[in-house]
């Protein structure tokens, strides 16, 4: 089951992206579609066909959209979060080798524009940061086995 939370960026964005494609690019392809039906034959007319085929892709996108944004709970940051890693942290990480990495845990619905620092609270990276403070160590299991990871920094965005 995938988990109901969000930041207020994210959310932003799926509001934003629900609105451009409820009143920018769904009325643009419904025009082309009108357009191309008005030419007659309909089997045979690739506008119509085509436009008809993105036209459904935007409905069902704004449907999952709208039904989404209902049940997503915004988590904002507090002051009881500092020093510790929770949902929308800003997480420097380390391993043994000295490989860094900066990872921002995410909700699943954030992970669409494939940012790559973006980690969804649901991965198994994330689970085992829970909680962590700087300076602590936590392991991950990996497909190539455990790797050991260390806590450098912790930060959060703030509400704007």
């Amino acid at each position: 089951m995938k988990s109901k939370l969000i930041t207020r960026s994210g959310h932003d964005k799926l509001v934003a992206e629900l609105q451009q494609l409820w009143h920018v690019e769904r009325p643009e392809i419904t025009i082309k579609v009108n357009w191309a039906a008005s030419l007659g034959d309909r089997s045979e007319n690739a506008d119509y066909q085509y436009n008809k085929q993105i036209l459904r892709k935007i409905d069902r996108r704004v449907r999952y959209l709208g039904k989404r944004l209902e049940e997503l709970r915004i988590i904002d940051f507090s002051e009881e979060q500092a020093g510790k890693v929770y949902f929308g942290a800003w997480v420097e990480i380390e391993n043994e080798q000295g490989e860094q990495k900066t990872l921002r845990i995410v909700g699943v619905d954030e992970i669409y524009d494939h940012h790559p620092q973006h980690i969804s609270i649901d991965s198994p990276i994330a689970k085992a940061m829970l909680a962590k403070q700087v300076d602590d160590e936590f392991e991950v299991q990996t497909p190539s086995g455990k790797k050991m990871w260390y806590i450098n920094s912790i930060r959060y965005e703030s509400p704007k």
